[in-house]
């Protein structure tokens, strides 16, 4: 931009060029397509204002002429460079004016369609989740909190590192930061995103829960049979539909993927913050390599949540809009019940917690042979196809 403004050459050329139906099929790879010394030549390059200048208004028809055969003078009224800050032609004009009333107009329709169905999904979704039998703790205070940590970081890790990988994109546009602020906040979510994962090692290391979590998200001989077992019912090849205690094979990969991935993704990230040290210690070539890795297993990280956590928690048509476990950490006894039916122990407590909580809130009753849900009866209920 300061080169051109000292050779007095109007700015946003090639910006405009690059938005023009030229610069666009230029970019998908078209050999043909008109470039800049299809109009302005190669060696005798002039100002527009000389007469030898191929884009002067006098040699448009020849010039344009040459991909645009039968071109006439209404045709070369019309610019490649249109919407140029300083252009005051109609045309560029027009597009300024139609550009800010449709992006106007884009963001008042499409916000007001948003806020309509974000009014009626929330009201729809509120009333199904309170129609539920929810009773099973899935999930406690202290795993929600991990997994909050957890979600908030990893977003922000996604966010900020494929800004750098793709400046040009939208949600690197978005975030609207500059490189220095990017870089600070991409440390920080990986320090929390690492203090998170020394905090779950800790947990299950001294923590009733934490250590019953891994015993139960152990892989099984079981799990290989599970998932091809599974694969036969939803493809109507068999009639029997595998049966899982708390964690199914889904949820057990998805488990020790991501403690796989946070190591490998903690250690290249940390080479790659601390370069300077690590490139005195080993050969600059385990920098690259530990780059390629960063962004690779970033990728796949990405993927995986999108393709096979998404799948779990917004777009299996059981739980839709939903699992809400997530946020409150309970699930619906019937659902667990289908999708869980080997975790006696919780489906038993859950039900025998109902009955309790039944029990109090119902008036005292002068049967002196009424009594809290027995053993048995819990068990039977459990066992019962539909509660």
């Amino acid at each position: 931009m300061r080169l051109a403004q000292e050779l007095g050459i109007p700015g946003s050329r090639a910006t405009t060029y690059l938005q023009s139906y030229h610069g666009l099929a230029s970019k998908l790879g078209s050999q043909v397509v008109a470039n800049c010394a299809s109009c302005h030549g190669v060696h005798n390059i002039l100002p527009s204002s000389d007469a030898r200048s191929t884009v002067n208004k006098a040699n448009l028809i020849k010039t344009c002429g040459q991909c645009h055969p039968g071109v006439t003078e209404k045709f070369i009224l019309g610019k490649v460079h249109v919407d140029a800050p300083l252009s005051a032609d109609i045309g560029s004009v027009a597009v300024r004016w139609i550009r800010q009333f449709y992006l106007g107009m884009i963001a008042a329709v499409i916000g007001a369609m948003l806020l309509h169905n974000l009014i009626i999904w929330r009201r729809k979704a509120v009333l199904r989740r309170q129609t539920q039998h929810r009773l099973v703790t899935r999930m406690n205070h202290n795993q929600r909190y991990q997994h909050l940590v957890l979600l908030i970081s990893f977003i922000t890790l996604v966010l900020t590192g494929f800004a750098l990988k793709f400046p040009d994109s939208w949600f690197a546009t978005l975030l609207g930061m500059s490189e220095k602020v990017r870089g600070i906040t991409h440390r920080m979510a990986g320090i929390i995103l690492i203090s998170a994962g020394v905090y779950h090692l800790v947990y299950v290391l001294l923590t009733r829960d934490g250590r019953r979590l891994v015993r139960d998200f152990l892989p099984g001989p079981n799990d290989a049979t599970d998932a091809w077992g599974t694969l036969r019912y939803y493809l109507g090849f068999s009639g029997k539909r595998p049966e899982f205690a708390r964690f199914n094979y889904a949820e057990k990969a998805e488990y020790w993927a991501l403690v796989w991935g946070l190591i490998v993704m903690a250690g290249t990230g940390i080479m790659l913050w601390a370069k300077v040290s690590f490139g005195n210690l080993l050969p600059r070539w385990w920098l690259d390599i530990a780059t390629a890795i960063h962004f690779y297993e970033a990728v796949l990280a990405t993927l995986a949540i999108v393709v096979w956590h998404f799948y779990q928690v917004f777009f299996d048509p059981d739980i839709y809009p939903m699992n809400w476990t997530w946020w409150d950490g309970k699930m619906s006894f019937e659902h667990y019940r289908e999708e869980h039916a080997l975790d006696t122990d919780t489906l038993l407590q859950a039900a025998q917690a109902d009955q309790a909580a039944e029990s109090r809130e119902s008036p005292v009753q002068e049967n002196p042979d009424s009594s809290p849900l027995s053993t048995k009866e819990a068990e039977e209920e459990v066992a019962a196809p539909n509660k």
